[in-house]
């Protein structure tokens, strides 16, 4: 969505409009149908696929159609501006398997004389000379190892890079007081997490519409604007999943009789609420704690409440009978105060994690990067990953992390070869 970038730069992220972006989002990919448009890439490492219509499963299809009768518009390409409706989802895939940034920038690189890899890392701290950042402290091999570099940058996304930030010193005061980790820089590390809730209804299939395990979990997407908390357009978005669990364990076998569900989903797409990453201990093998606070301010209560409305009514349509049934314990007349509690009961993440090293106006207390993605107040060391995102945009979000990567290339001089 244009508008997200645009946003960006209006809170104080001078040079990240999508006219700025822009050329780094076409540089990183070949989009296989609409790579021609002035808005996409012919030419990038990150392959962009779209599933034919003949090619997606059932739930895909029901969703399809029960959307399109009740007058959300078709559009074959939601990343093109100003669309919105029914759409293809557009994937990085080729020949039926991801495209990870390891295959499209890391392997074509190995042979290079200025890189070397560490592989099986653990990366614990940030050192530091006086306010510069001189390297990083490393469990590999079996032991502790400093690797120095001229320069840091930590990409260990929106959960990991805000932890080795704050194990090194740079964060919240009272977090890490304590913990009794030395002050470094007093920053808002971790206080801005932001994931698109989501609430999934499952749908008991009849045997036809049972996919065959390891069938793409999803084709399709319907984004709309709920015109409610003054929220921008596309602010909500629904999906349709073929089958309940493949995309995480599609290996581990079930019993044969066992019952196959599809999953209808809707999600606050432009959400408010933020939550934290804080660290559990200073041990670096230790997970983090995540409060991520979803549906805490009322605007996203309100607009999950209609879309959990609009979506108990497209479950009801004759397409998605036609396959199985939607099992929720929902009343088509329930009360606001039902379906509030539901969803806080039932909303959980869409692994969209973003916004824990937060972008933004140096001046702006909740900023912990510049626009350059500098930490503040310290030399030498930047973050370039999801987590610097001022907000979640109206997404999924590996395209745009992948955009960052390329635009911030670009700006430290590393431009395209």
């Amino acid at each position: 969505m244009p508008e997200d970038y645009d946003g960006w730069a209006a809170a104080g992220c001078r040079g990240w409009s999508y006219a700025e972006v822009l050329p780094a989002f076409r540089r990183l990919e070949t989009d296989e149908r609409f790579g021609h448009q002035p808005y996409h890439g012919d030419a990038g490492p990150i392959p962009i696929y779209r599933a034919p219509v003949s090619k997606w499963g059932a739930v895909d299809q029901a969703l399809a159609e029960a959307a399109l009768d009740a007058g959300y518009p078709w559009a074959p390409d939601h990343n093109a501006p100003g669309t919105t409706g029914v759409s293809p989802y557009a994937i990085n895939n080729r020949d039926g398997a991801r495209v990870t940034t390891n295959d499209g920038y890391l392997e074509p690189s190995r042979g290079r004389n200025n890189l070397a890899i560490f592989g099986d890392s653990d990366v614990d701290r940030v050192l530091f000379d006086g306010d510069r950042a001189v390297g990083v402290r490393v469990y590999r091999a079996g032991g502790w190892q400093e690797i120095r570099g001229g320069e840091i940058i930590l990409a260990a996304g929106a959960v990991h890079s805000p932890t080795i930030l704050l194990r090194s010193g740079v964060g919240p005061a009272p977090h890490l007081a304590e913990l009794d980790i030395p002050l470094k820089a007093a920053l808002p590390v971790g206080e801005s997490f932001q994931d698109h809730p989501a609430i999934f209804l499952p749908v008991r299939l009849e045997p036809f519409a049972q996919p065959e395990r390891a069938f793409r979990h999803t084709n399709l997407c319907v984004r709309y604007s709920s015109g409610l908390a003054g929220a921008g357009p596309n602010d909500m978005m629904m999906v349709a999943m073929n089958r309940f669990g493949d995309s995480l364990g599609h290996h581990v076998a079930g019993p044969a009789d066992a019952p196959v569900f599809g999953l209808l989903g809707v999600w606050v797409n432009e959400c408010v609420s933020r939550g934290t990453v804080r660290l559990a201990s200073v041990d670096p093998f230790a997970q983090p704690v995540l409060e991520q606070n979803m549906l805490d301010a009322a605007s996203d209560v309100e607009r999950m409440r209609d879309g959990l409305r609009r979506l108990l009514a497209l479950g009801r349509h004759s397409s998605v009978n036609a396959i199985g049934q939607v099992q929720v314990k929902l009343a088509p007349d329930a009360s606001d105060d039902e379906i509030d509690a539901f969803a806080l009961r039932n909303a959980g993440d869409t692994q969209h994690a973003t916004s824990t090293c937060r972008m933004g106006d140096p001046a702006d207390p909740t900023t912990v990067v510049d626009p350059d993605c500098r930490v503040l107040g310290l030399q030498g060391l930047r973050v370039i990953d999801a987590s610097v995102m001022p907000s979640v945009v109206r997404a999924n979000t590996h395209l745009t992390t992948v955009m960052i990567a390329e635009h911030m290339a670009e700006r430290m001089g590393f431009g395209p070869e």
